[in-house]
């Protein structure tokens, strides 16, 4: 058997937001409440991966990083757009407004309430 990433907690200070803002952007299945008290919200981000989003008091930072296909970065860019979230091109500029990523064609930054840094790389 290959080793494979089932899930990971993301800590929010309120995981439906939290969850919801990122499936919204990046176009992905929020599912509902999971956990033996029903405290993980759930999003789909492949068949073999979901990101569990923990209401906990004090939520660290996590950096994700996301490859795509252009198709799918052209959604999220407009998406992004559309809702007035700032990104970048870089992790210490995530607002500067441009996808000309350092190590893809394509690719940008970009924060959330929580401060979690979100990367989505595309190869085109």
């Amino acid at each position: 058997m290959t080793i494979t990433l089932n899930h990971t907690i993301v800590p929010a200070a309120d995981n439906g937001r939290a969850a919801r803002f990122l499936a919204g952007v990046m176009g992905l299945e929020c599912l509902p409440p999971a956990g033996s008290r029903g405290h993980f919200v759930p999003v789909r981000v492949n068949d073999s991966l979901t990101l569990d989003y923990m209401t906990v008091e004090e939520p660290h930072a996590v950096h994700l990083a996301f490859e795509v296909d252009p198709a799918t970065f052209d959604g999220v860019l407009a998406r992004l757009r559309t809702g007035g979230v700032p990104y970048g091109s870089r992790p210490d500029a995530p607002d500067n407004g441009r996808v000309d990523h350092p190590l893809c064609p394509r690719g940008l930054f970009f924060r959330d309430e929580n401060g979690h840094l979100y990367e989505v790389m595309s190869p085109e």
